[in-house]
């Protein structure tokens, strides 16, 4: 056997699913080569500026000599004081900053070692579908068996929950929340969280919840978190993000807060796997937690502006997309003359005759099919090109079906 039939045979890498998004962005970049004005709005990427008071923090301690030396795996001190402080205010729960928070690489990093740390071989792990790839796909690396749960629209939670539990051997170790929700935009209420709260405490469920998009909500309607039910201390950790509410993605800096067992099974792991994020970084990012939030709510505002430039202008070319209430993302439906070809076919043939790249909605599992996410990470500008586009891409669907049909045959 070569090097490379050995490769291809590690455990891990043959539990992970061949990379669905590969095929659009390969035609994407080779649209883009050509000379083609391709408006992305496939990845979620913000392109929003961080604030530049949080950039000037981080000019200011790097010129500290004694920043650039290890610094904590945890999370220095003061950031985890901060992230209390805005648990504090923003949900009125008090948070332990020694032994309730951690700081890590950004939530998918806190999501993927949490994963590592509690997860044994054979443990069952229910997780959303669709749903953001590191959900189920940290708990696979980690060698559990995931079972999916039907989610989006219509979708009833609870039926679900209940039906997953009755059908799992072993019982499930943990579940996997996602609220507000990417790809799906939807929103939950604390009566939502108090519910499941009360299955998974009389079962002995984990909860993790990912809570990254708390501060991208729209018509005033601010996202509560799941550690708002006291209760919920008891069995589950909460991860949030500053990558989307400061714009800070390439910054890689996230939290995970809440259930001490939890909060100390993450830090024993990454006390072994890495040294915190850069010091200035995190000093930078506890300014931005401590500092004048009113760039979150400018940010909040741009975002609602191209929401209802998208959602308004997709109508009016005749395609009826639900209005998000949160994130950054829309959930839409494949135009019903575009169906019988499926969310990645019709990505492509957007990309190709509209010059608009979305994300197919199969490449976030399987019950996202019938579905495309688009990304409000463009300004309103391009979002009107975009619409444009694809108002003339509707206007000649006939002609686009008739072409994909002949190309199947």
């Amino acid at each position: 056997m070569s090097q490379n039939d050995t490769r291809n045979e590690f455990y891990r890498i043959r539990r992970l699913p061949p990379y669905l998004f590969a095929e659009v962005n390969q035609i994407k970049a080779a649209a883009r080569a050509r000379g083609e004005d391709i408006i992305d709005l496939g990845m979620g990427n913000p392109d929003l500026p961080t604030p530049q008071h949080i950039i000037d923090k981080l000019k200011e301690t790097v010129d500290d000599k004694r920043a650039h030396r290890y610094s904590m795996s945890k999370g220095i001190p003061g950031l985890r004081k901060a992230l209390a402080s805005y648990y504090d205010r923003r949900f009125n729960v008090t948070i332990d900053p020694d032994t309730e928070a951690v700081v890590t690489l950004g939530s998918k990093e806190g999501l993927a070692n949490l994963a590592q740390a509690i997860t044994a071989p054979g443990d069952v792990i229910l997780s959303p579908n669709p749903s953001y790839p590191i959900h189920p796909y940290g708990f696979m690396i980690a060698g559990a068996s995931v079972r999916h749960m039907p989610m989006g629209p219509g979708a009833d939670f609870m039926k679900e929950l209940a039906h997953a539990v009755q059908h799992s051997v072993p019982t499930p170790s943990a579940v996997i929340l996602n609220y507000p929700s990417n790809p799906t935009a939807e929103v939950v209420d604390l009566d939502f969280y108090r519910e499941v709260v009360d299955f998974c405490r009389k079962r002995g469920i984990w909860i993790l919840s990912d809570l990254a998009y708390a501060e991208i909500y729209f018509d005033g309607n601010p996202p509560p978190s799941i550690l708002e039910i006291p209760e919920a201390r008891e069995i589950a950790v909460e991860f949030t993000s500053m990558s989307k509410t400061y714009s800070m993605a390439g910054w890689r800096v996230g939290f995970a807060v809440g259930n001490k067992t939890l909060i100390e099974a993450l830090t024993r792991v990454k006390s072994y796997l890495d040294y915190g994020a850069f010091t200035p970084i995190q000093v930078a990012a506890a300014a931005a937690l401590n500092g004048p939030q009113d760039c979150v709510e400018e940010h909040r505002q741009i975002y609602q502006k191209r929401r209802d430039i998208l959602i308004e202008g997709l109508a009016a070319a005749g395609w009826q997309v639900p209005s998000p209430k949160a994130t950054m993302f829309a959930w839409a439906p494949i135009p019903e003359e575009f169906r019988e070809m499926g969310s990645m076919e019709f990505s492509k043939l957007l990309l190709e005759n509209a010059e608009v790249a979305v994300s197919p909605g199969v490449g976030f599992g399987e019950y996202g099919e019938g579905f495309v996410r688009i990304a409000l990470v463009e300004n309103e500008q391009r979002i009107r090109q975009a619409v444009r586009n694809i108002k003339k891409f509707m206007a000649n669907k006939d002609q686009h079906i008739a072409a994909w049909r002949n190309k199947q045959d």
